[in-house]
């Protein structure tokens, strides 16, 4: 119902109270002039009633107007009560919402029975719902990526990685990460990898070789045996690296093997360290560094807007198969309902502690910072039509006992 059919509804309602009263003035009236010329008995019954209602209409029209308004406008003291108390009535309504609904007594059964597992089991197994869940926590995040400044997050990422850098022994990790790239054999890859390119140059610069070693040779040997020297040694290479490329066990591959472990093990001392923070001050005092954070978060944030603003992403779809995934365990995994439930119960009721006095705070600032008059208007509309029924009772109960009192008083009358 919207203000303006309240206020119909209320207006109709203050007819009906004050056409009563016309009316028991209309009988009082009547009543008072027939007596003059009239001795019947019922009328001074019915003048007893009009009088003693009319006088009840009056005390609680006064009451009740005097709750919202200065009646006719006067001020009489105690009256306008509504405007004139707006911020006592503020704090008591936020003292007695907090009291009664947000007491720890009150709300922990209604926390300990609260679960949320099977709804949200349910509704996560929409597709629909999901698809809508992660569009708008994507539109979160991207005002959030693009409300960012950017100079700002650069300055923050190029003193986080100075401080980093500053402070990380790189020496160390080079040399941990070394020990354990050899130990779990990744550099043999490697060298497979080295002995067949090697090969393939070898095999693809026959020619280059053969001018090598003509060109280094005396000038009284043959030609002929220059090439079959060059072919001597070509095809010597090439098996020489085939055979470390093919056997696990060759011994160069050993070679290697105790050099790398051994530089690993020389990272690890003073002259390393200091060739290493050489470097790392060389970086960081250079524009090298700012230019590479830059591309970094330039970087990051293309890449985050362009997962966040296409439907079929990978993220997006990463994010609705693990959201599905959810669903199912949260469906049939008794461990995780009772988790979940358990998460979500100490959570509310935490949250709703801690913030029940924000809460009453709230509602006694909100009707604090109402105009009198606007908060008057607002709760004569929408208790102001039940107020009337007072009016319309107390019209008819005034008549009621006044009617009572002059039937007593006839009756003591005639006794006497």
């Amino acid at each position: 119902m919207n203000t303006a059919q309240k206020e119909k509804q209320l207006q109709r309602h203050q007819w009906l109270a004050t056409g009563l009263f016309l009316i028991m003035a209309v009988g009082f009236i009547i009543t008072t002039l027939y007596q003059n010329n009239n001795s019947a008995s019922w009328l001074g019954y019915l003048k007893a009633f009009t009088e003693a209602a009319m006088v009840g209409a009056l005390a609680d029209w006064f009451a009740v107007t005097a709750l919202f308004h200065h009646p006719f406008g006067i001020k009489i003291p105690h009256t306008n009560l509504i405007e004139n108390s707006k911020e006592k009535i503020g704090d008591n309504l936020g003292l007695f919402v907090v009291d009664n609904f947000l007491s720890p007594k009150n709300i922990r059964p209604y926390i300990q029975n609260l679960e949320i597992s099977p709804w949200l089991s349910q509704w996560l197994s929409s597709p629909y719902n999901r698809q809508k869940a992660i569009d708008e926590t994507s539109k979160i995040f991207l005002d959030i990526v693009h409300t960012l400044d950017d100079s700002s997050v650069e300055k923050f990422l190029e003193s986080k990685a100075e401080e980093i850098l500053e402070k990380l022994p790189l020496n160390q990790i080079l040399a941990q990460g070394l020990h354990y790239f050899v130990q779990q054999n990744e550099h043999q890859q490697a060298i497979s990898y080295l002995s067949s390119q090697i090969q393939l140059y070898i095999h693809n610069h026959q020619e280059l070789i053969r001018e090598k070693v003509s060109g280094n040779s005396y000038s009284f040997v043959p030609k002929f045996i220059d090439e079959k020297i060059a072919d001597k040694i070509t095809s010597g290479l090439m098996d020489f690296f085939s055979e470390v490329k093919n056997e696990t066990n060759h011994p160069l591959r050993k070679e290697i093997t105790l050099q790398l472990l051994q530089w690993a093990e020389e990272m690890k001392n003073d002259t390393w360290k200091q060739k290493i923070r050489t470097v790392q001050f060389k970086f960081l005092q250079s524009e090298k560094l700012t230019h590479y954070v830059q591309n970094i978060w330039q970087s990051i944030k293309n890449s985050i807007v362009k997962e966040l603003n296409t439907d079929d992403s990978l993220l997006k779809k990463y994010v609705d198969e693990n959201l599905l995934q959810f669903a199912d365990q949260l469906k049939n995994d008794k461990a995780l309902q009772e988790k979940t439930n358990g998460m979500v119960r100490s959570i509310a009721y935490r949250y709703i502690l801690r913030n029940s006095k924000k809460m009453g705070n709230l509602i006694s600032d909100t009707v604090g910072n109402w105009k009198g008059k606007e908060l008057s208007q607002k709760l004569e509309l929408e208790v102001g039509k039940d107020l009337q029924f007072i009016r319309i009772n107390g019209t008819l109960v005034g008549g009621l006992v006044g009617l009572i009192i002059y039937a007593i008083s006839e009756w003591l009358s005639s006794a006497m």
